[in-house]
């Protein structure tokens, strides 16, 4: 019952702390849809944006997402009409590269070099969405947001533009909150019953593959449970008290920038109306294929050095 209690209270916590980013973005962008502002920018940009098969207007979820969060990304493109193609390009990128900020902070704790994050995560945003651009030629039907309403018609007066806004983001809100408090209370069930130790001891065949110690896994499962955000105090002091190596500890965040908190950032996409299976997929065969290759070429360097020095 505490279990239950406490996943509630951190679920209910949760959607209060993220629903004042997501309110009140959802409301500001909506508005400044019908301001000479939105468009001028849209034209700014939109160049750029084509490059990914994106309409002018997508920079704003980006924007968002990088800058704040996955939640913040999604606000921007609740209050956007976007095709689905559109929608699932903006998920991938904003899976490969959110939160930038504070993300690229727990990495810098941890012992990753700036440059190797920041060149893994927006590098994959900005392969991904060229290559799904390029090969998927569906997805053109209008994106319909779960049960988020449509506006029928142009509003003819500020009034009529604030409830639109009010609206949406009302019910981003919901949506929201519909997703993280279950979240919320598994969590904390995995904390309660102490299964996140059990998941670190299930991912040895994993940390093998990806060419680290053993004692990386706990740093792997956390992120991979709670993202590298919401899993940063686990994470830091795993690698801390664990004595993970710079080496372990760099390709086990090479993994986790292209795949963290699998089950929450893919689900949170599910109101956007795309396909999840793909992003999931996308996002794992990526982690995998870059980080092999990574441990692979780092071996091979390793090897190189001691062959030099030995002669």
């Amino acid at each position: 019952m505490s279990t239950l209690k406490n996943g509630l209270k951190a679920g209910l916590k949760t959607t209060w702390s993220l629903g004042k980013i997501i309110f009140p973005i959802t409301l500001l962008v909506t508005m400044l849809q019908y301001t000479p502002v939105l468009p001028f920018v849209i034209d700014l940009v939109s160049p750029v944006m084509g490059l990914f098969g994106l309409s002018g207007d997508a920079a704003i979820p980006l924007v968002l997402g990088n800058a704040l969060n996955l939640y913040a990304g999604i606000a921007g493109i609740l209050s956007l009409d976007l095709t689905v193609k559109e929608v699932f390009i903006l998920a991938v990128m904003l899976s490969f590269s959110h939160n930038i900020f504070i993300e690229t902070g727990v990495a810098l704790k941890v012992g990753v070099k700036l440059w190797i994050v920041l060149v893994v995560r927006f590098g994959l945003a900005a392969l991904s969405a060229i290559i799904i651009n390029v090969f998927w030629k569906g997805g053109s039907e209008m994106a319909q947001y779960g049960f988020a309403p449509e506006a029928s018609a142009v509003p003819e007066s500020w009034i009529g533009v604030m409830l639109i806004g009010l609206e949406k983001a009302s019910f981003g809100v919901l949506q929201l909150a519909m997703i993280v408090i279950p979240l919320m209370i598994m969590i904390q069930i995995l904390k309660d019953k102490r299964y996140l130790q059990k998941i670190s001891n299930l991912l040895g065949p994993l940390t093998r593959l990806l060419g680290v110690q053993k004692n990386a896994s706990l740093t792997l499962a956390s992120g991979l449970v709670f993202g590298l955000a919401m899993g940063a105090g686990v994470m830091i002091q795993a690698v801390r008290e664990d004595g993970v190596s710079k080496k372990d500890a760099t390709l086990v965040f090479i993994f986790l920038v292209a795949c963290h908190a699998v089950v929450e950032d893919t689900l949170i996409f599910m109101p956007l109306g795309i396909p999840i299976w793909p992003l999931l997929l996308i996002r794992i065969v990526t982690a995998l294929v870059l980080t092999v290759f990574v441990s692979y070429m780092w071996r091979r360097a390793e090897e190189k050095q001691k062959e030099v020095i030995s002669t």
